[in-house]
């Protein structure tokens, strides 16, 4: 009697591709330690960027857009790594995480020029009170640019803060995305 035939199609399909470990472990590799960074850093951008009212919606939206989005894509990921259900989606996730970290990089450095463009558009006003009067004058020394931002203090430190804190992130990707290429070409 001879054997019965298999199916090739049946037989070609690989299993899930995945080089990083599952479970707590993956906190142990320096992949899954940038993850971390990246949602800690990508959560400070977004509170950030929202605690100074967005005085620039047009160039502050993007921003909140990509550290959102980043924020909670990040966080599904690293909780599909910690609970191993990545291993049960039948996928080439070294291919997806090469794919992610480099779409993600390109829209954070995109984030984190406009952040910055709107931090140095300030154009150094400050707001005076005229003196034995309770009425205000704004001084402004002259515009930088084409773009012409005017943030209190409070708004201008903050926005600083959420640029430094922008290219951390973005340079947390950029590793991300260099180990997310080694894996994905073993």
């Amino acid at each position: 009697m001879s054997e019965p035939a298999t199916n090739p199609a049946v037989t070609a399909v690989p299993g899930p591709t995945l080089s990083l470990p599952l479970g707590l472990e993956v906190l142990r590799t320096s992949s899954g330690a940038l993850v971390c960074l990246e949602i800690l850093f990508g959560g400070l951008v977004w509170i950030l960027v929202a605690s100074s009212n967005v005085p620039v919606p047009l160039l502050q939206g993007w921003v909140m857009f990509v550290s959102l989005t980043t924020f909670f894509l990040s966080s599904a990921y690293l909780t599909l790594l910690l609970t191993g259900l990545a291993d049960r989606i039948d996928t080439d996730w070294n291919f997806l995480d090469m794919v992610y970290h480099f779409t993600a990089l390109l829209f954070y450095f995109g984030a984190f020029v406009l952040e910055a463009a709107t931090t140095a558009a300030n154009g150094g006003a400050h707001i005076n009170l005229l003196p034995n009067s309770t009425e205000a004058v704004m001084c402004i020394t002259y515009p930088r640019g084409n773009i012409f931002t005017v943030l209190s203090g409070t708004q201008y430190s903050i926005n600083v803060a959420a640029t430094v804190f922008a290219f951390v992130v973005t340079i947390c990707y950029g590793c991300s995305m260099v180990m997310g290429i080694k894996r994905w070409r073993m």
